[in-house]
């Protein structure tokens, strides 16, 4: 992604003082921060309170957290492993990189694991980097197809999108927004409603300001908007990433996506989710069986921050602390809902059928 003009990703390796970095997405969008992760426990410390979020992200900064460990202790692989994979459990790409970082690891020698960990940390980020800029190129097509159908010709598509899956939810260009990203570069006239994404914000906070970077126009919405400007013919498409996708196609994503995609089907919008292969959980085998659904701290919901009238941060109550409050940080999409999948392989159907051939041999 360009920040300022300068070329970043949201976390990597600096070779010359073995350091690896992050952009704190809890100081967005008011401060641009650069956090330094020495050990496993600031990695996991970063992934709990989501200084880094995101499906691919989450599962990258799980590899380098790893090194970290593997690093200080070359006996550790099991202990790191275990602290790592429980941390949030909804999003499948976390097990899906532990699970490959301790077969790639697990019979080398204690003088070498560590930097054989480094290696597949790094491996990892940049696959997740040519992944989600194919998934951009794939989904590029799609909206290119949508705009050139429109009726009403040289308007911009009208494309809208819940919580953030830009190139801070992945080592790089994301994964809805990397739709978005690649269609602008084609010269696609496009406009992006935002949905604010309660209780964290994350489509006000980082969305918006990725698409600021990025040049591409923009409205901030809040989320029981989304249905309105749906039925009011205001939206050509929707698009959001997904933390996991069951065998049969239905999509577990941000909370509010579920009433998003009942409104979208009402009112005859498309409704597609973008990620990568590594998110589709093969073992889940459709909506009617359980997955843990992570619930989040209240004070998410009854506490806001933001900058005050003087400038400096601020954060303040909403709620009376009496009430009781339930944080669910995610919904599930049936697959009847959605209609197809933007992998880096191409759109699919979001059905076994379609999926099932995607599924990795390793």
């Amino acid at each position: 992604m360009r920040v300022e003009g300068k070329e970043y990703r949201s976390i990597w390796h600096e070779p010359a003082t073995d350091q690896v970095r992050i952009i704190d997405q809890t100081r967005l969008p008011h401060h641009f921060e650069i956090r330094t992760l020495a050990t496993l426990a600031e990695a996991c410390e970063a992934i709990r309170v989501m200084r880094v979020r995101g499906a691919p992200l989450i599962g990258v900064t799980a590899a380098f957290g790893v090194y970290l460990a593997l690093r200080e202790n070359p006996a550790g692989l099991a202990d790191a492993l275990a602290q790592l994979q429980g941390i949030r459990p909804t999003a499948v790409n976390l097990r899906w990189a532990l699970d490959r970082a301790a077969r790639t690891l697990a019979r080398e020698p204690a003088d070498s694991i560590a930097t054989r960990a480094l290696r597949f940390a790094n491996k990892l980020a940049d696959a997740d980097s040519a992944c989600c800029e194919a998934i951009g190129e794939h989904g590029s097509v799609l909206l290119e197809r949508l705009w050139r159908g429109k009726t009403r010709r040289g308007h911009p598509l009208q494309v809208l999108t819940h919580c953030n899956a830009g190139a801070l939810a992945a080592v790089d260009w994301g994964t809805a927004l990397a739709v978005i990203f690649k269609a602008a570069a084609k010269g696609i006239p496009l406009h992006v409603w935002v949905d604010e994404t309660r209780p964290r914000n994350q489509g006000a906070a980082l969305t918006c300001w990725e698409l600021r970077q990025a040049g591409v126009e923009h409205s901030l919405i809040v989320d029981s908007a989304a249905g309105h400007v749906m039925s009011r013919g205001m939206a050509d498409v929707c698009i959001t990433g997904s933390d996991r996708v069951s065998a049969a196609g239905d999509v577990c994503n941000k909370i509010g996506t579920y009433p998003l995609a009942l409104a979208a089907k009402d009112n005859q919008v498309p409704f597609y989710a973008a990620l990568p292969l590594s998110t589709i959980d093969f073992d889940w085998s459709s909506m009617a069986a359980p997955i843990p659904i992570e619930e989040r701290g209240a004070g998410e919901v009854s506490m806001a921050s933001g900058i005050g009238a003087d400038g400096e941060e601020a954060e303040v109550r909403q709620y009376p602390e009496s009430s009781a409050i339930r944080n669910f940080a995610f919904d599930i999409t049936p697959a009847r809902l959605v209609s197809g999948i933007i992998t880096e392989r191409g759109v699919v159907g979001a059905n076994r059928e379609s999926l099932l051939p995607c599924r990795e041999r390793d």
